[in-house]
């Protein structure tokens, strides 16, 4: 019997937002995508499911996560809450407004690939 091994690449991008007001300039939170990757979910593997998620996360000053949404889904329901638990877990580097560490509200798409 052979098994058959698959490589997993998942790719997360942060992507930068635009200043959320005229006179206040607004850098969002970023992280390291080397760092912080989601577990495939068994079920989803098995059921050869990909997609990209856009997710939201509203990150403190302190770069923990205060809340996070899904902007647009990868069309698959366990992608998507796996994608949420493992990057709300991580570490962010904190946005900031006016040269000062603040909450921020970043986006961040996270890409399930099977090669």
């Amino acid at each position: 019997m052979s098994t058959n091994k698959r490589c997993l690449s998942v790719v997360a991008a942060v992507l930068v937002m635009g200043a959320s007001a005229a006179f206040a300039a607004e850098v969002p939170a970023s992280f390291d995508a080397k760092n912080c990757k989601a577990e495939y979910p068994k079920a989803s593997l098995m059921n050869e499911e990909q997609g990209t998620v856009s997710m939201m996360f509203l990150i403190k000053a302190d770069g923990s996560v205060a809340d996070s949404k899904v902007e647009k889904s990868s069309g698959f329901k366990n992608l998507d809450k796996a994608a949420i638990k493992a990057l709300s877990a991580c570490k962010f580097k904190p946005g900031t407004k006016d040269g000062a560490a603040a909450e921020t509200w970043t986006k961040v798409d996270y890409a399930w690939k099977l090669d």
